[in-house]
């Protein structure tokens, strides 16, 4: 019985966890749609922040659920974290791609925070949390997917921000002009070479007859 209990301490803790971990979410994904200027970009955060109240909500109720409430002290935490990353949010240069790396940092974390939940939840016997903790993951792991699918559109945002314009590598140009030039030489030598092959055979044979 007392392993139980504690077992179940432990599980009330992980959900309280959880819980504190979405709302400082929530508030990162504030700081990142204030901070983000490409619709597309901005519309899959609001979509993702769309999600989060949900898992917010959800683990919430559990919690009242279980008789535990949330935890102020957690909640405090999560605020102190997301309000640093704000500050940070603003003064950088590079918004979009920082703001991707973060993101990209963020959901992977809650992966793998709703993995242990659920097989806690599975040990625990809690069914109802388990359940919670599948639902929260796919939302998590498909925003990952979305971060994934768009580090190519966001690098140009960051270059865009800084100023910067990729153009032609001259290396690479002066490489192949260099391998052009040497394939040249190569030819009109071998060319050459054939030539005066040729030359001493019909002269040797003109000296035969």
């Amino acid at each position: 019985m007392a392993d139980d209990n504690k077992l179940q301490q432990k599980l009330a803790d992980y959900i309280e966890d959880a819980h504190a971990m979405e709302q400082n979410d929530l508030r990162m994904l504030d700081s990142m749609i204030s901070t983000t200027d490409d619709p597309q970009m901005k519309e899959m955060l609001q979509t993702h922040k769309r999600e989060t109240e949900e898992h917010e909500r959800r683990l919430r109720e559990r919690l009242d659920a279980i008789g535990r409430g949330t935890s102020a002290r957690k909640q405090a935490q999560a605020v102190g974290a997301a309000l640093l990353k704000g500050v940070g949010d603003v003064a950088r240069g590079d918004k979009a791609g920082k703001n991707a790396r973060d993101g990209y940092t963020a959901e992977h974390l809650e992966i793998a925070a709703y993995q242990l939940l659920e097989r806690l939840a599975e040990k625990a016997g809690d069914t109802e949390t388990a359940e919670l903790a599948r639902q929260n993951r796919a939302d998590e792991e498909e925003m990952a997917r979305r971060i994934d699918a768009s580090w190519d559109r966001t690098l140009e945002l960051t270059l865009e921000e800084n100023d910067i314009s990729t153009g032609p590598v001259s290396g690479v140009t002066d490489t192949v002009g260099g391998a052009t030039d040497t394939v040249g030489g190569t030819v009109s030598g071998t060319t050459d070479s054939v030539r005066g092959v040729t030359d001493n055979l019909l002269g040797g044979e003109e000296k035969q007859r």
